[in-house]
This record gives C-alpha cells, sequence and structure tokens, in this order.
C-alpha cells in the first residue's frame, strides 16, 4: 500500500469521527499555515495579534466584515484558494459536530436514557397510555396549586419516547424491582410514588419493591382486581390502594341520581369544588370537630368532612361526632374551591 493511500484512508477515519480533538487539531494546523501563508505574502496588518486570530474567524465562517482584509495579490490569493474554503469546511464540521451533539442528548431524554437529578418528587410507574395522560395532566394542574413544584418523573417499561418532555422527566428501564434500574428514577428519594400498570401482577410486585427501597414515600397503587388489595396490604399497610369504583359508582347513581356527577366534581381539579387534605402541625393543640366544621366554612368558605388519625388512611373518620378531638398529626379533608395553603389553626380551634 502507498503511503499517499495510506494517509488517505487515515485521515478520512478521522474525519469520518469528526471528534472533538480532531477537530481542535486540523484548526490548530490550519491556523498556524494561514499565518504562515500570510506572513510569507507581507500582510503585516492581518497577522499581528489578536486582529488575526478575529480576522480568521470572521473569514472562515465567512461573515466576513470586511474591516479587514487582504491587501497585496498573493494575500488575496491564499484567502481565495485556502484561508476560506478550508476554513469554511472546518467551520461545517463544528457545526455539523455541535448539532449532532445537542441531537444526541436531546433524543437520549426523549427516549428516557438521559440521566435525571431529583429529589422529593411525585414518581410515577407505569403506561397505561391515555389514562397515564390523564393522571400527568391532572398532576400538574394539582402542581400549580402548591407553594413548592416538586418535579414530576415518568418511569415506564414500554417502547415510548417522553409524551411531555417541556414538563416532565422520563426514565425508560427494562425492569421495575432491579436497582439499576430504579435508581435512575431516584425512587429511594422519591416523596410520593404512583403505581399503575396494566397488569396488576406488576402493580403488586412493583409496590413491594417501592415499599422496600422508599418505605416513608406516600405510595398508591391502582388495581383492576380487588382482590389483591387486601394482599398489598398486608404486607404493606401503608401503602394506599385504589380499585376500580365503576361499579359501585354505578350503583349508587342507581338509587341516588346525581351522584357520578358529584363524585366526579370532587375529584376533578377543573373549575368547581374540589376535595383536598392538609396535615394539622405538630405544634398545634387538639381541635374540637364542631369549631373545625364552623371555622372552616366562615373563615374559608371550606366544608370539612373528615380526617385520618396520625395520617393513617386505612382508619379514615368520615362526618365525626361534633366532640370528636382533631389532635396535631392527623390529616383533615375538607372541600373547597382551590387548595388552602395557609391556614390558621388556632382560629380554627377557636
Amino acid at each position: 500500500m502507498s503511503p499517499w493511500i495510506r494517509i488517505r484512508k487515515i485521515m478520512l477515519r478521522y474525519f469520518s469521527e469528526s471528534r472533538w480533538y480532531t477537530i481542535a487539531s486540523i484548526s490548530v494546523i490550519y491556523a498556524i499555515i494561514a499565518w504562515m501563508l500570510l506572513y510569507l505574502a507581507g500582510e503585516d496588518t492581518l497577522i499581528s495579534g489578536a486582529d488575526f486570530f478575529y480576522w480568521l474567524a470572521v473569514t472562515a465562517s465567512t461573515v466576513g466584515y470586511g474591516d479587514l482584509s487582504p491587501t497585496t495579490p498573493a494575500g488575496k490569493i491564499i484567502v481565495a484558494l485556502y484561508v476560506i474554503p478550508v476554513g469554511l469546511s472546518i467551520f461545517a464540521m463544528v457545526v455539523g459536530r455541535i448539532a449532532a451533539w445537542v441531537s444526541y442528548h436531546w433524543k437520549r431524554g426523549l427516549l428516557g436514557m438521559k440521566p435525571i437529578h431529583v429529589d422529593q418528587h411525585i414518581l410515577v410507574i407505569g403506561w397505561n397510555e391515555h389514562k397515564t395522560m390523564l393522571l400527568l395532566d391532572l398532576l400538574l394542574k394539582e402542581r400549580e396549586a402548591l407553594s413548592e413544584k416538586p418535579d414530576i418523573v415518568l418511569c415506564v417499561k414500554a417502547d415510548i419516547q417522553n409524551p411531555m418532555p417541556d414538563k416532565i422527566e422520563f426514565i425508560r428501564v427494562d425492569s421495575f424491582n432491579r436497582d439499576e434500574d430504579m435508581d435512575k428514577a431516584w425512587v429511594a428519594s422519591a416523596k410520593t410514588i404512583l403505581i399503575d400498570n396494566p397488569q396488576d401482577d406488576v402493580t403488586l410486585t412493583t409496590a413491594l419493591y417501592c415499599t422496600k427501597r422508599n418505605p416513608d414515600a406516600h405510595k398508591v397503587a391502582y388495581f383492576t382486581d380487588d382482590t389483591l388489595v387486601p394482599l398489598l396490604q398486608q404486607h404493606c399497610p401503608k401503602v394506599e390502594c385504589t380499585p376500580s369504583v365503576a361499579v359501585e359508582m354505578l350503583a349508587k347513581a342507581a338509587f341516588d341520581p346525581g351522584s357520578s356527577v358529584l363524585h366526579h366534581d370532587l375529584i376533578s381539579v377543573d373549575a368547581g369544588q374540589a376535595q383536598f387534605s392538609v396535615d394539622v402541625p405538630a405544634n398545634e393543640k387538639s381541635l374540637p370537630v364542631a369549631n373545625v366544621f364552623i371555622n372552616l366554612k366562615k373563615h374559608y368558605d371550606a366544608i370539612f368532612i373528615g380526617f385520618a388519625p396520625k395520617g393513617i388512611y386505612q382508619n379514615l373518620i368520615l362526618n365525626p361526632s361534633s366532640n370528636t378531638e382533631i389532635a396535631p398529626g392527623d390529616k383533615v379533608f375538607y372541600i373547597a374551591d382551590r387548595r388552602l395553603n395557609s391556614i390558621d389553626w388556632r382560629m380554627l380551634g377557636e
């Protein structure tokens, strides 16, 4: 093999890879040769210090402001046959490399392959197409009413792209039960974990895994088959299970017309009344239910409907007697037209 063919193959290999060190080396060699040729041509005004780098940059990129230009015939030939053609090629290579780098990282983000860094976030595990899209949309609307807006992370196994790249983080994994995969979604630092998969058995095993990795997070699991709910709560009593209530809603609406509309309105985040919850601060005193009921309506135009002692949802008490005491750490449920982010608890207890 002749030396020329060997050199040509080496140059083609490095040019095709277009690595940064290759581009930097070519640029340096290009600048050195340009300076030497202009020096030999007597273009003293073009090769002096910073003026040379400024002129070379605007000329090679074909911007050409015209404030500096060759004056000798040899200098003009050098610029026409070497500086502009070679410089334009290098400039196109740099632009192409930057575009490829940006496109590569953008695609990694869309495909859920890009590392993320979140904490105290809402982690949604599973993909149910339109149902998941509706869930994400509702979460985004609910988040708008919060003073601190947590990140929302969607973690899926399905071969999809980020459905909301400008609003949520996205991670695609091979398994919901493998540490290496779930660490990408920062499952151990999530504040809330919502689990909804087309297969109930996957939801069950994922809930067990998340309880082991993050026992302090608020976890909610949706099941189509109600028989799996007792099984999960036997091992993970703190997981809030949400079974399908479509049949129960039909039966209720049959005897109490309008019940389905009422329940839909209470869980909707659109305009109108909705159901919210809030924790009683640990430094407050116990509050009589009668006082809370009256003062919520009087001062906040909200309706008290019940509370969960110590925040344990399985012990939820609805419509308690008026002389019942609500203790610090309990979770209060109420109906209002908006979430109450600032409550004067002492005023409620009066």
